[in-house]
């Protein structure tokens, strides 16, 4: 397990070779992470590398993503985190599950960390499939909003 924030992922120059919980497990206790400070993301995953050079830092295998502060988990084959462009993308079955009961499953989701959008893309004749739970007094929250 590593835990970074964003602004400094880019700064871990090594490669780690983890053990992560298997893509296919049941979503239990999405926030079971460390404690909760806004910006902190743990990424899990079967190996990690990260370029000082490029800025970019890549998750590979089994990823699983949680973002305490969001409410978040999201779990994919692969994670990209672009620090200097402030992007994460995630790619390969990608299911994101907010604690508010939101879901969406997509084969590729691109997160602007700064603008706080989302486009999610489905794989070659799919689609994109999210479930949102609409209350009155709920903000204005979508599957996308990390």
């Amino acid at each position: 397990m590593t835990v970074l924030r964003p602004s400094l992922l880019w700064c871990a120059g090594f490669v780690l070779s983890l053990n992560a919980p298997c893509l296919a497990q049941e979503l239990t206790g999405p926030l079971d992470g460390p404690p909760s400070e806004d910006g902190l993301i743990t990424i899990e995953s079967d190996s990690q590398t990260a370029d000082n050079v490029t800025g970019v830092v890549t998750a590979v295998g089994n990823v699983r993503i949680v973002y305490p502060s969001r409410g978040m988990v999201a779990t994919s084959r692969q994670a990209q985190y672009f620090s200097r462009e402030g992007r994460l993308v995630l790619s390969g079955d990608v299911d994101v599950v907010q604690e508010d009961g939101n879901t969406l499953r997509a084969e590729r989701v691109t997160y602007d960390l700064e603008d706080e959008r989302a486009v999610a893309s489905p794989r070659d004749g799919g689609q994109v499939r999210s479930t949102m739970i609409l209350r009155s007094d709920q903000s204005a929250q979508t599957p996308l909003t990390p």
